[in-house]
């Protein structure tokens, strides 16, 4: 039988599977962790949502395109 919450893209990394790690942490601490790290973009990192809407704005003015020179 398959674990759960083991994603067959954990198996082939051989990721260990998801879950507490280990006896001694609670089941709070485990959710708590969780909910933290889906706000965060990463573990250092700011809100997610500043991230994302950093892609949401429309990007900034680009200047003219340059025009060809020569003679032609």
């Amino acid at each position: 039988m398959t674990d759960p919450k083991q994603s067959e893209g954990r198996r082939r990394n051989a990721a260990l599977p998801g879950g507490k790690p280990d006896a001694d942490t609670s089941e709070e601490a485990v959710r708590r962790v969780g909910r933290e790290s889906r706000r965060r973009a990463g573990p250092d990192g700011p809100d997610a949502r500043e991230i994302g809407d950093t892609f949401k704005q429309e990007p900034p003015a680009s200047p003219s395109p340059a025009k060809p020179r020569g003679g032609v």
